[in-house]
Protein backbone atom coordinates (compact mmCIF):
# COMPACT_ATOMS: atom_id res chain seq x y z
CA UNK A 1 0.00 0.00 0.00
CA UNK A 2 3.18 2.51 0.85
CA UNK A 3 4.80 1.57 -2.34
CA UNK A 4 1.97 2.63 -4.84
CA UNK A 5 1.21 5.45 -2.23
CA UNK A 6 4.79 6.87 -3.03
CA UNK A 7 5.21 5.89 -6.89
CA UNK A 8 2.02 7.78 -7.06
CA UNK A 9 3.16 11.01 -5.94
CA UNK A 10 6.41 10.89 -7.41
CA UNK A 11 3.94 10.47 -10.47
CA UNK A 12 1.91 13.33 -9.99
CA UNK A 13 5.17 15.97 -9.03
CA UNK A 14 6.53 14.24 -12.74
CA UNK A 15 3.48 15.21 -14.22
CA UNK A 16 3.44 18.59 -12.44
CA UNK A 17 6.54 19.50 -14.00
CA UNK A 18 5.41 18.42 -17.75
CA UNK A 19 2.54 20.59 -16.95
CA UNK A 20 4.31 23.40 -16.29
CA UNK A 21 6.49 22.85 -19.06
CA UNK A 22 4.27 22.69 -21.39
CA UNK A 23 2.66 26.08 -20.18
CA UNK A 24 5.65 27.60 -20.28
CA UNK A 25 6.39 25.95 -24.06
CA UNK A 26 2.71 28.05 -24.62
CA UNK A 27 3.25 30.70 -23.69
CA UNK A 28 6.51 31.20 -25.38
CA UNK A 29 4.55 30.00 -28.57
CA UNK A 30 1.23 33.03 -27.76
CA UNK A 31 4.29 35.88 -27.39
CA UNK A 32 5.96 34.77 -30.42
CA UNK A 33 4.11 37.25 -32.84
CA UNK A 34 4.53 37.41 -36.53
CA UNK A 35 7.09 39.74 -37.81
CA UNK A 36 5.09 43.28 -38.38
CA UNK A 37 5.28 44.63 -41.90
CA UNK A 38 3.69 47.83 -41.85
CA UNK A 39 2.94 50.48 -38.79
CA UNK A 40 -0.59 52.63 -38.74
CA UNK A 41 0.77 56.63 -39.19
CA UNK A 42 -1.53 59.76 -39.52
CA UNK A 43 -0.61 61.61 -42.61
CA UNK A 44 -1.30 65.71 -43.60
CA UNK A 45 -1.38 66.95 -47.31
CA UNK A 46 1.64 69.13 -48.25
CA UNK A 47 -0.39 72.34 -49.58
CA UNK A 48 0.24 76.13 -50.90
CA UNK A 49 -1.16 78.62 -48.73
CA UNK A 50 -1.10 82.51 -48.84
CA UNK A 51 1.31 83.69 -46.14
CA UNK A 52 1.75 86.59 -44.31
CA UNK A 53 5.07 87.03 -43.23
CA UNK A 54 6.51 88.90 -40.55
CA UNK A 55 9.57 89.37 -38.60
CA UNK A 56 10.15 90.81 -34.76
CA UNK A 57 13.90 92.35 -33.82
CA UNK A 58 14.78 94.06 -30.74
CA UNK A 59 15.80 97.48 -30.53
CA UNK A 60 16.48 100.62 -28.16
CA UNK A 61 14.26 104.11 -28.82
CA UNK A 62 16.25 106.90 -29.48
CA UNK A 63 15.59 110.90 -29.85
CA UNK A 64 14.91 112.44 -32.92
CA UNK A 65 18.06 114.13 -32.15
CA UNK A 66 20.61 114.22 -29.05
CA UNK A 67 23.02 117.30 -28.86
CA UNK A 68 25.93 118.30 -26.45
CA UNK A 69 26.43 122.10 -26.20
CA UNK A 70 30.15 122.27 -25.80
CA UNK A 71 31.43 126.00 -24.29
CA UNK A 72 33.54 127.25 -27.37
CA UNK A 73 35.84 130.01 -24.69
CA UNK A 74 37.36 130.38 -21.56
CA UNK A 75 35.59 132.13 -18.66
CA UNK A 76 33.39 131.76 -15.75
CA UNK A 77 29.20 131.41 -15.78
CA UNK A 78 27.85 134.53 -14.95
CA UNK A 79 23.89 133.53 -15.81
CA UNK A 80 22.29 130.33 -15.91
CA UNK A 81 19.17 130.85 -18.02
CA UNK A 82 17.96 127.28 -18.63
CA UNK A 83 17.42 125.01 -15.92
CA UNK A 84 17.12 121.16 -16.38
CA UNK A 85 13.98 119.39 -18.08
CA UNK A 86 13.14 123.11 -19.52
CA UNK A 87 12.34 123.32 -23.26
CA UNK A 88 14.21 125.51 -25.40
CA UNK A 89 14.15 126.60 -28.63
CA UNK A 90 17.14 126.71 -31.44
CA UNK A 91 19.32 129.46 -30.40
CA UNK A 92 17.76 130.08 -27.26
CA UNK A 93 20.71 131.02 -24.46
CA UNK A 94 21.47 128.06 -21.56
CA UNK A 95 24.31 129.86 -20.25
CA UNK A 96 26.34 133.06 -20.16
CA UNK A 97 30.09 133.98 -19.42
CA UNK A 98 32.00 136.76 -19.16
CA UNK A 99 32.39 138.92 -22.18
CA UNK A 100 34.18 142.26 -20.78
CA UNK A 101 37.36 140.55 -22.31
CA UNK A 102 35.74 139.11 -25.56
CA UNK A 103 33.43 142.63 -26.03
CA UNK A 104 36.76 144.78 -25.67
CA UNK A 105 38.56 142.51 -28.63
CA UNK A 106 35.55 143.14 -30.53
CA UNK A 107 35.08 146.63 -30.23
CA UNK A 108 38.92 147.32 -30.90
CA UNK A 109 39.16 144.98 -33.78
CA UNK A 110 35.87 146.41 -35.36
CA UNK A 111 37.31 149.89 -35.26
CA UNK A 112 40.79 148.74 -37.02
CA UNK A 113 38.77 146.86 -39.68
CA UNK A 114 36.53 150.10 -40.53
CA UNK A 115 40.00 152.31 -40.12
CA UNK A 116 41.73 149.78 -42.77
CA UNK A 117 38.54 149.35 -44.97
CA UNK A 118 38.36 153.25 -45.56
CA UNK A 119 42.03 153.49 -46.08
CA UNK A 120 41.78 150.82 -48.39
CA UNK A 121 39.07 152.82 -50.50
CA UNK A 122 41.31 156.23 -50.49
CA UNK A 123 44.11 153.97 -52.10
CA UNK A 124 41.94 152.99 -54.94
CA UNK A 125 40.62 156.36 -55.53
CA UNK A 126 43.88 157.84 -55.51
CA UNK A 127 44.92 155.08 -57.95
CA UNK A 128 42.74 155.93 -60.16
CA UNK A 129 44.30 159.44 -60.26
CA UNK A 130 47.55 157.95 -61.24
CA UNK A 131 48.61 158.77 -57.72
CA UNK A 132 49.54 155.61 -56.01
CA UNK A 133 51.38 152.68 -56.82
CA UNK A 134 49.88 149.21 -57.63
CA UNK A 135 52.24 147.54 -54.74
CA UNK A 136 51.10 150.35 -52.40
CA UNK A 137 46.95 149.83 -53.63
CA UNK A 138 48.18 145.67 -52.87
CA UNK A 139 49.19 146.55 -49.48
CA UNK A 140 46.75 148.80 -48.05
CA UNK A 141 43.52 145.82 -49.59
CA UNK A 142 46.20 142.92 -47.43
CA UNK A 143 46.21 145.59 -44.60
CA UNK A 144 41.99 145.95 -44.56
CA UNK A 145 41.61 141.80 -45.66
CA UNK A 146 43.41 140.93 -42.09
CA UNK A 147 41.86 143.85 -40.04
CA UNK A 148 38.75 141.79 -41.63
CA UNK A 149 39.31 138.69 -40.53
CA UNK A 150 40.53 139.40 -37.09
CA UNK A 151 37.31 141.45 -36.97
CA UNK A 152 34.79 138.07 -37.69
CA UNK A 153 37.00 136.63 -35.25
CA UNK A 154 36.47 138.73 -32.57
CA UNK A 155 32.86 138.68 -33.23
CA UNK A 156 33.03 135.03 -33.03
CA UNK A 157 34.35 135.11 -29.40
CA UNK A 158 31.73 137.64 -28.18
CA UNK A 159 28.73 136.15 -29.80
CA UNK A 160 30.04 132.79 -27.72
CA UNK A 161 29.92 134.51 -24.43
CA UNK A 162 26.22 133.54 -25.05
CA UNK A 163 25.36 129.82 -25.23
CA UNK A 164 22.81 128.56 -27.01
CA UNK A 165 21.03 125.56 -27.79
CA UNK A 166 22.03 124.68 -31.55
CA UNK A 167 18.27 122.86 -31.43
CA UNK A 168 14.70 122.70 -30.29
CA UNK A 169 14.18 120.28 -27.88
CA UNK A 170 14.19 119.36 -24.12
CA UNK A 171 17.48 120.15 -21.78
CA UNK A 172 17.85 116.69 -20.12
CA UNK A 173 20.96 117.68 -18.24
CA UNK A 174 22.67 120.91 -17.22
CA UNK A 175 26.13 120.40 -16.01
CA UNK A 176 27.07 123.99 -14.68
CA UNK A 177 26.24 126.54 -12.55
CA UNK A 178 26.86 130.04 -11.48
CA UNK A 179 30.30 130.85 -11.27
CA UNK A 180 31.99 127.59 -12.93
CA UNK A 181 34.90 128.01 -14.60
CA UNK A 182 34.56 126.69 -18.06
CA UNK A 183 37.31 125.80 -20.81
CA UNK A 184 37.10 125.20 -24.54
CA UNK A 185 35.09 121.40 -25.40
CA UNK A 186 33.89 121.41 -21.22
CA UNK A 187 29.95 120.33 -21.88
CA UNK A 188 27.72 122.55 -20.41
CA UNK A 189 24.56 120.96 -21.32
CA UNK A 190 22.38 117.97 -23.40
CA UNK A 191 19.58 119.20 -25.21
CA UNK A 192 17.34 116.10 -26.77
CA UNK A 193 14.82 116.68 -29.58
CA UNK A 194 11.93 114.31 -28.67
CA UNK A 195 9.17 115.82 -31.87
CA UNK A 196 9.54 112.20 -33.18
CA UNK A 197 12.21 109.13 -31.79
CA UNK A 198 13.67 106.72 -34.00
CA UNK A 199 15.06 102.78 -33.87
CA UNK A 200 17.96 101.36 -35.70
CA UNK A 201 18.39 98.21 -36.27
CA UNK A 202 20.24 95.97 -38.56
CA UNK A 203 18.37 93.60 -40.71
CA UNK A 204 19.11 90.47 -42.15
CA UNK A 205 19.91 90.32 -45.65
CA UNK A 206 17.25 87.97 -46.58
CA UNK A 207 14.53 90.84 -45.54
CA UNK A 208 16.27 93.91 -45.85
CA UNK A 209 15.69 93.25 -50.04
CA UNK A 210 11.78 92.71 -49.36
CA UNK A 211 11.57 96.27 -47.22
CA UNK A 212 11.20 99.79 -48.96
CA UNK A 213 11.43 102.73 -47.57
CA UNK A 214 8.24 103.91 -46.09
CA UNK A 215 6.45 100.57 -44.62
CA UNK A 216 4.29 100.83 -41.90
CA UNK A 217 5.66 99.06 -38.92
CA UNK A 218 4.50 98.23 -35.39
CA UNK A 219 6.74 98.70 -32.16
CA UNK A 220 5.37 97.54 -28.55
CA UNK A 221 7.28 98.57 -25.53
CA UNK A 222 7.02 96.30 -22.29
CA UNK A 223 6.30 99.28 -20.18
CA UNK A 224 3.13 99.83 -22.17
CA UNK A 225 1.51 95.62 -22.22
CA UNK A 226 -0.99 95.58 -25.30
CA UNK A 227 0.16 99.06 -26.40
CA UNK A 228 1.22 99.14 -30.30
CA UNK A 229 2.93 101.99 -31.59
CA UNK A 230 2.55 103.08 -35.15
CA UNK A 231 6.20 103.81 -36.90
CA UNK A 232 7.04 104.10 -40.61
CA UNK A 233 11.04 103.02 -42.08
CA UNK A 234 12.36 106.23 -43.31
CA UNK A 235 15.50 104.95 -44.86
CA UNK A 236 17.55 100.99 -45.50
CA UNK A 237 21.39 101.13 -46.01
CA UNK A 238 22.59 100.70 -49.45
CA UNK A 239 25.59 98.99 -47.68
CA UNK A 240 25.78 96.39 -45.49
CA UNK A 241 28.19 95.29 -42.99
CA UNK A 242 30.88 92.27 -42.65
CA UNK A 243 27.77 89.46 -41.38
CA UNK A 244 25.48 90.57 -44.21
CA UNK A 245 22.77 93.05 -42.32
CA UNK A 246 21.59 96.19 -43.19
CA UNK A 247 20.53 99.43 -40.91
CA UNK A 248 17.36 100.39 -41.30
CA UNK A 249 16.30 103.19 -39.55
CA UNK A 250 12.41 103.50 -38.08
CA UNK A 251 10.36 106.81 -37.32
CA UNK A 252 8.03 106.76 -34.81
CA UNK A 253 5.84 110.35 -34.34
CA UNK A 254 5.83 111.58 -30.92
CA UNK A 255 2.02 111.58 -31.30
CA UNK A 256 1.42 108.17 -32.11
CA UNK A 257 0.35 107.82 -28.40
CA UNK A 258 -0.36 110.94 -26.54
CA UNK A 259 -1.19 108.89 -23.39
CA UNK A 260 1.89 106.75 -23.40
CA UNK A 261 4.47 109.18 -23.48
CA UNK A 262 7.89 107.55 -24.61
CA UNK A 263 11.29 107.93 -23.84
CA UNK A 264 14.74 108.18 -25.49
CA UNK A 265 16.56 104.79 -24.22
CA UNK A 266 13.55 102.57 -23.74
CA UNK A 267 13.60 98.87 -24.92
CA UNK A 268 11.18 98.33 -27.74
CA UNK A 269 9.98 94.72 -30.33
CA UNK A 270 10.03 96.19 -33.84
CA UNK A 271 7.52 94.29 -36.21
CA UNK A 272 8.11 94.34 -39.78
CA UNK A 273 5.03 93.17 -42.14
CA UNK A 274 6.91 91.14 -45.01
CA UNK A 275 5.16 90.78 -48.57
CA UNK A 276 2.82 87.48 -48.73
CA UNK A 277 4.07 84.62 -50.24
CA UNK A 278 2.95 81.68 -51.82
CA UNK A 279 4.42 78.04 -50.27
CA UNK A 280 4.30 74.80 -49.69
CA UNK A 281 4.04 74.41 -46.03
CA UNK A 282 3.73 71.15 -43.83
CA UNK A 283 3.37 70.58 -39.89
CA UNK A 284 7.04 71.13 -37.74
CA UNK A 285 6.12 67.71 -35.80
CA UNK A 286 6.59 66.37 -39.25
CA UNK A 287 10.34 66.53 -39.23
CA UNK A 288 12.51 64.08 -38.93
CA UNK A 289 15.99 65.22 -37.84
CA UNK A 290 17.07 68.85 -36.86
CA UNK A 291 16.61 71.56 -38.96
CA UNK A 292 20.13 71.56 -40.78
CA UNK A 293 19.06 67.77 -42.00
CA UNK A 294 15.63 68.13 -42.47
CA UNK A 295 13.57 64.82 -43.60
CA UNK A 296 10.05 63.68 -43.83
CA UNK A 297 8.58 60.83 -44.90
CA UNK A 298 6.18 60.51 -47.28
CA UNK A 299 3.35 57.92 -47.67
CA UNK A 300 3.46 56.69 -50.95
CA UNK A 301 1.43 53.29 -52.33
CA UNK A 302 1.79 52.06 -48.43
CA UNK A 303 4.99 52.46 -48.51
CA UNK A 304 7.18 55.30 -46.46
CA UNK A 305 9.57 57.22 -48.50
CA UNK A 306 12.38 59.26 -46.66
CA UNK A 307 12.96 62.74 -47.95
CA UNK A 308 15.78 65.48 -47.71
CA UNK A 309 14.54 68.51 -47.62
CA UNK A 310 15.62 72.42 -48.40
CA UNK A 311 13.22 75.02 -45.95
CA UNK A 312 12.65 78.14 -45.50
CA UNK A 313 11.91 80.20 -42.25
CA UNK A 314 9.44 79.18 -39.66
CA UNK A 315 6.10 79.96 -39.67
CA UNK A 316 4.30 80.34 -36.02
CA UNK A 317 4.29 75.92 -36.09
CA UNK A 318 4.74 75.25 -39.82
CA UNK A 319 7.51 75.10 -42.19
CA UNK A 320 7.96 76.36 -45.32
CA UNK A 321 9.15 73.85 -47.98
CA UNK A 322 11.24 75.20 -50.72
CA UNK A 323 12.49 71.78 -51.89
CA UNK A 324 11.92 67.69 -51.46
CA UNK A 325 8.15 67.71 -51.62
CA UNK A 326 5.33 68.51 -54.21
CA UNK A 327 1.54 69.62 -53.53
CA UNK A 328 -0.46 66.81 -52.15
CA UNK A 329 2.26 64.82 -50.79
CA UNK A 330 1.03 62.76 -47.76
CA UNK A 331 3.64 63.63 -45.32
CA UNK A 332 3.78 61.48 -42.24
CA UNK A 333 3.26 63.69 -38.98
CA UNK A 334 2.48 61.49 -36.55
CA UNK A 335 3.89 57.52 -36.27
CA UNK A 336 7.53 58.29 -37.84
CA UNK A 337 9.77 57.41 -35.16
CA UNK A 338 9.55 53.81 -35.74
CA UNK A 339 9.46 53.96 -39.66
CA UNK A 340 12.59 53.39 -41.80
CA UNK A 341 12.42 54.58 -46.20
CA UNK A 342 10.62 51.72 -47.64
CA UNK A 343 8.87 50.05 -44.87
CA UNK A 344 4.88 49.62 -44.67
CA UNK A 345 2.40 51.95 -43.37
CA UNK A 346 -0.84 52.17 -43.12
CA UNK A 347 -2.77 55.36 -42.74
CA UNK A 348 -5.29 55.94 -39.86
CA UNK A 349 -7.71 58.37 -40.99
CA UNK A 350 -9.68 61.40 -38.55
CA UNK A 351 -12.75 58.44 -38.06
CA UNK A 352 -10.12 56.13 -36.47
CA UNK A 353 -10.36 53.81 -39.60
CA UNK A 354 -6.89 52.76 -42.00
CA UNK A 355 -6.48 52.18 -45.51
CA UNK A 356 -5.52 48.28 -44.85
CA UNK A 357 -5.04 46.16 -42.34
CA UNK A 358 -1.77 45.24 -40.31
CA UNK A 359 -0.72 42.03 -39.24
CA UNK A 360 0.22 42.22 -35.64
CA UNK A 361 0.34 38.45 -35.07
CA UNK A 362 -1.82 35.42 -35.04
CA UNK A 363 -5.22 35.61 -33.51
CA UNK A 364 -5.49 32.77 -31.51
CA UNK A 365 -9.21 33.15 -30.22
CA UNK A 366 -11.06 30.95 -31.74
CA UNK A 367 -9.09 28.06 -31.58
CA UNK A 368 -9.53 25.44 -28.89
CA UNK A 369 -7.26 26.34 -25.69
CA UNK A 370 -5.84 23.51 -23.66
CA UNK A 371 -6.84 22.85 -20.72
CA UNK A 372 -3.50 22.44 -18.50
CA UNK A 373 -5.96 21.15 -15.24
CA UNK A 374 -7.44 18.25 -17.21
CA UNK A 375 -4.41 15.71 -16.04
CA UNK A 376 -3.73 16.60 -12.92
CA UNK A 377 -7.83 15.98 -12.24
CA UNK A 378 -7.38 12.12 -13.63
CA UNK A 379 -4.45 11.46 -11.65
CA UNK A 380 -6.75 12.66 -8.41
CA UNK A 381 -9.76 10.66 -9.54
CA UNK A 382 -7.42 7.34 -10.59
CA UNK A 383 -5.91 7.43 -6.80
CA UNK A 384 -9.21 8.04 -5.13
CA UNK A 385 -10.76 5.27 -7.09
CA UNK A 386 -7.94 3.29 -5.86
CA UNK A 387 -8.45 4.03 -2.22
CA UNK A 388 -12.31 3.42 -2.58
CA UNK A 389 -11.37 -0.01 -4.20
CA UNK A 390 -8.72 -1.03 -1.57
Amino acid sequence: MKKKLWIGIVLIFVLIILVLLKNKSDIAAKAKLTPITSYPVTVVTATRQNIAQSISQVGVINANNDVQVVSQLQGKVTAVLAAQGSYVTAGAAIVKIESDVPNSTFNARKTSYETAKKEWERQVFLHQQGLVADSDLEASRNAMETARANYISSQHDYDNSVIVSPITGIVTSRLVNLGTMLNPGTIVADVVDISQFKVDLNVAEEYAFQLKKGDPVSITCDVYPGVKFNGHISSISVKGDEVHTYPVEIVIPSTSHDQYPLKSGMYCTVTFTLPQINALIIPRTALVGSLKLPQVYVAEQGQARLRDLVLGPEIGTNLIVQQGLAQGDQVVSNGQDNLKDGIGVRIITDDGGHSQSIEQGRDNSSKPQPKHGQPLKAIFKFFGNKGEQE
